[in-house]
């Protein structure tokens, strides 16, 4: 049995999509008792340290969410490994993967500090049991975790004994400014944050975790860039640390606080965040015979369709649409949510008239705050003008959120610049319901479950 040895010492074994990789998870999840397993088990207390360091990393790939109480012995063989690391490799693996209370054993036991406070990190909530720890970056943990469920009354005492130790937790928490902006962020003490960054950024010995805890509030909170923008800026001074201009950089991402400290961040160079790059797309130009034209080569049950408003437009100003286009507008707008169906519901509306209001309000407000296509249902809003006024409270409680809208993308700046898109495209469209006067009746009448199929227009 060499090819396990092998594929772990060159490395092919950690290559992503490797026939090595490939074989050798295959057949270590097939049987977690055969050869393959037993070897790689062996290998991670070989006398090379890369070997070691290879295992480790290939166990904990191969871990999951099932026990392998083989793996975690092995894992915490390794704590006390002479290679620096094997032993953080090792206490990652053991501090998630072993039991709570095995943990806590071995915490008891260490001195390295950096595998103790990997290993308190790992324990999440059970790290509340350690706030007597001799160790200041694991007090912190513990005190952290004690903060995130114990009840307000008890906060300040909390925050007393993290403000004594987070000088030297920092020295073994990298994260340290990240955890804590998460718990405070998690209770909803978003003043306390921002007194909190100015008291970090004030100390020089606590500057960087104060930015750190700034551009999480940035992440977190609407309001953080405005409020702590000028503080960033104050205190970056002549000794320039990345944490710094990194938080500064994030801030600026803020539409608010560029308005508000435009006058700051031109006197101060720093690299702001990349933009992110907008797709070019002109606008496609049709007259009503090429728009027809188009429509006859697409079925009536279509459900998505490139460049809608621009042909349905076409059709419209040129006069009412055929059966058939009316059709296949309203499949546009009924039957799936997505960008079709923003850009046709106005259309809809145009075609209809205003008694169907209701029930394109209906599937419109729901999607507001989805950050893939709710900016095209707020374009939407935009261009119903007036007749979209029974939206304004949805379109309101968009813009008056505190916290940023729940988003997945890349990184952290790449989600706050999707809120911040969606906050514009939010102001953007109350102006233009608002600017438009439309009289409103006095009651709505309630969505019908289904909409009614099209009426039947004589043809052109």
């Amino acid at each position: 049995m060499t090819w396990p040895d092998d594929a772990v010492a060159d490395g092919t074994a950690s290559t992503p999509a490797h026939p090595s990789r490939v074989a050798l998870f295959k057949a270590i999840r097939t049987d977690r008792t055969g050869p393959e397993a037993t070897r790689l088990l062996q290998l991670a207390h070989d006398d090379a340290p890369f070997v070691r360091r290879g295992a480790l990393n290939l166990l904990l790939d191969l871990a999951g969410e099932r026990h392998w109480p083989e793996a975690v012995d092995a894992a915490e063989a390794r704590l006390g490994d002479p290679d620096e690391a094997v032993r953080r490799q090792a206490a990652h693996f053991f501090g998630h993967h072993g039991e709570p209370a095995q943990v806590l054993a071995a915490l008891g036991e260490l001195t390295d500090p950096v595998v103790r406070t990997l290993l308190a990190r790992a324990l999440g909530p059970t790290a509340a049991q350690l706030t007597d720890d001799g160790l200041a970056s694991v007090r912190f943990l513990a005190h952290l975790e004690t903060l995130r469920a114990v009840p307000a009354t008890r906060w300040h005492r909390l925050d007393t004994a993290l403000l004594d130790d987070v000088r030297e937790a920092a020295h073994h928490l990298d994260d340290l400014g990240r955890r804590w902006g998460r718990a405070l962020y998690g209770l909803g003490r978003e003043h306390e944050t921002y007194a909190l960054v100015a008291r970090l950024l004030a100390d020089p010995a606590t500057r960087d975790i104060g930015a750190d805890l700034a551009r999480e509030a940035c992440h977190d909170w609407r309001a953080a860039p405005v409020r702590l923008l000028p503080l960033l800026v104050r205190h970056r001074g002549r000794r320039v640390t990345p944490a710094l201009d990194a938080a500064l950089a994030t801030a600026a991402i803020s539409r608010a606080a560029s308005r508000t400290h435009g006058s700051l961040l031109a006197e101060v160079p720093f690299a702001p965040s990349p933009r992110a790059r907008q797709p070019a797309s002109a606008p496609t130009a049709y007259d009503s015979t090429a728009a027809a034209a188009l429509l006859a080569t697409k079925p009536v049950g279509i459900t998505r369709l490139a460049h809608a408003r621009e042909i349905f437009a076409a059709l419209l100003d040129a006069g009412p649409l055929t059966f058939r286009q009316a059709a296949q507008l309203y499949n546009l707008t009924f039957r799936r949510a997505g960008r079709s169906q923003a850009e046709c519901a106005p259309l809809w509306l145009r075609h209809a008239g205003p008694a169907v209001l209701p029930r394109l309000l209906a599937l419109m407000t729901p999607h507001l705050a989805d950050y893939a296509i709710g900016e095209s249902y707020l374009a939407g809003l935009a261009r119903m003008g007036g007749h979209a006024r029974p939206a304004l409270p949805a379109v309101t409680a968009l813009i008056d959120r505190r916290t940023r809208i729940p988003v997945n993308d890349s990184t952290r700046d790449a989600e706050m610049r999707l809120d911040e898109n969606l906050l514009a495209a939010a102001l953007t469209t109350r102006r233009a319901i608002l600017a438009d006067e439309v009289p409103q009746p006095h009651a709505q009448p309630s969505a019908p479950a289904s909409p009614a199929p099209p009426t039947r227009t004589s043809p052109r």
